[in-house]
């Protein structure tokens, strides 16, 4: 599904190409085989343009999905996301800062990206200091410090935009903050797909300890699971994770929240089972999110926020009406 949805994907836009056609030259592109000259246009579409941008999607899908899945076991809450922790709003405020000030401007294109990727590493470290207690740390203090820390940062990013003078740069940043893979780039995908490969490696390790630490910490504790490092581990992953994501997508909402809980509902709650599913869901539904946002109004773009949740929270919804669930089992 996800193969298929790659290639058509690729394949529409304001410029159409069949998907035996694009196909044709992603293998070539891959191959290193020839292209006729009047395909050369169609070529240099799927791609330099489209291919990068897809597969983007497709790898951001996979590591929110696969974040979300981790984060509502770490803190024990169903309504976590990606972002409860403050990291997406931390980077927010890294773009806006980069973007309104011009600092980074050596870095040219990437430097939106970094910009906001050290700022998802702050708020993480500041997350991690303002909740931790003698070198503990609970679900609760960490969701009370992200949601505070959270609200902080968007208070911060709103006065630099305030008083920005640049309108251009101002209208960016919105744009920005409510996601788009508008910038995607074949210098982005390695980065991404590399840490992406790893955390996923981690979390598959950690997944026991994940169905452990979902059932609290006492229960924890006597099947000898230290909630702890365990938490400790899963926090360092989780705001790797979704700074990178943030850095090359913006803030996306809802595909870390409810993309777990479908997962959950299809195949269970082992959570060996859902990182293997959840991910390859994520970028399926990212993918056709994305083609959406860039096609229904084209040349305009839909914020990919609006998309996601425009479209997923009716089918979450009417799925979640149709089967019985519950948060840690069906």
């Amino acid at each position: 599904m996800l193969l298929v949805s790659v290639v058509v994907a690729i394949g529409l836009g304001p410029a159409v190409v069949a998907p035996d056609e694009t196909a044709g030259y992603l293998w070539a592109a891959l191959t290193g085989g020839r292209v006729d000259a009047d395909d050369a246009t169609a070529y240099r579409i799927v791609w330099e343009i489209r291919a990068p941008r897809v597969l983007l999607a497709a790898l951001v899908g996979a590591g929110l999905s696969a974040v979300g899945v981790a984060i509502q076991a770490l803190v024990r809450n169903p309504l976590a996301d990606p972002f409860v922790l403050g990291v997406s709003s931390g980077a927010s405020v890294g773009a806006v800062g980069v973007t309104v000030t011009g600092a980074l401007a050596s870095l040219g294109a990437h430097a939106v990206s970094a910009g906001a990727f050290a700022g998802a590493l702050a708020a993480s470290v500041l997350v991690y200091a303002a909740s931790a207690t003698r070198g503990a740390v609970s679900p609760l203090r960490l969701v009370l410090t992200g949601v505070a820390l959270s609200l902080g940062f968007q208070a911060v990013m709103s006065v630099i935009i305030y008083f920005a003078s640049d309108t251009e740069a101002t209208g960016m940043v919105l744009y920005w903050t409510m996601g788009s893979f508008g910038a995607a780039s074949w210098e982005a995908l390695p980065v991404v797909a590399a840490v992406l490969a790893l955390t996923m490696v981690l979390l598959h390790r950690q997944g026991r300890a994940l169905d452990v630490l979902a059932l609290g910490d006492e229960t924890a504790v006597s099947l000898g699971v230290d909630p702890d490092r365990h938490r400790k581990v899963l926090l360092g992953l989780v705001s790797l994770l979704t700074g990178v994501m943030v850095a090359v997508s913006g803030a996306i909402a809802f595909v870390g929240l409810v993309m777990p809980h479908l997962v959950r509902m299809l195949a269970g709650a082992t959570h060996a089972r859902v990182l293997a599913v959840a991910p390859l869901i994520g970028a399926v539904f990212m993918v056709w999110a994305d083609l959406a946002s860039r096609t229904l109004v084209a040349p305009r773009e839909l914020p990919l926020g609006a998309i996601t949740a425009l479209v997923g929270v009716p089918v979450f919804v009417a799925l979640l009406r149709r089967r019985a669930y519950m948060f840690g089992g069906r």
